[in-house]
C-alpha cells in the first residue's frame, strides 16, 4: 500500500492540479488555506498524515475515497473510533478477521 503522501500526490498529478492550487482549496479549522509547502511536506512524507477534517477535504478535491485515505493515514474513522472502547472484544476480533479476509480476496 502506498503512503498517504504518495496517494495524494499521485491523485493530484492525475487531475493535473498544482500543489499551489490544491493547497488553496484545503482549509484549516480557522478557514485559512494550508500552505503549498505544508502540502509538499505531506506528499513527501515529511509530516504525519493530517486529521480526518483535512482528509475529508483531500478526498473531495482529489476524488478519492475518504475511507481509503483514512486507512492510508493509519487512522480509524471517527464513527468506529468512538465505538471501539465499548465494543465486545469478540466482535472486534470477528470484524478484524472479516476485514483481513476481504483484503486478501482477489477482485
Amino acid at each position: 500500500m502506498s503512503t498517504f503522501g504518495q496517494i495524494i500526490a499521485k491523485a493530484r498529478k492525475a487531475l493535473d492540479i498544482s500543489q499551489k492550487d490544491l493547497a488553496a482549496q484545503i482549509r484549516k479549522e480557522d478557514g485559512d488555506a494550508i500552505s503549498p509547502q505544508y502540502l509538499n511536506d505531506m506528499e513527501h512524507d515529511r509530516r504525519d498524515p493530517p486529521s480526518e477534517f483535512f482528509i475529508a477535504q483531500f478526498a473531495k478535491h482529489l476524488k478519492l475515497s475518504k475511507e481509503h485515505l483514512i486507512a492510508a493515514a493509519g487512522m480509524w474513522p471517527t464513527d468506529l473510533r468512538e465505538k471501539l472502547p465499548a465494543a465486545d472484544p469478540k466482535k472486534v476480533e470477528e470484524a478484524f478477521t472479516a476485514f483481513r479476509k476481504v483484503l486478501k480476496e482477489k477482485p
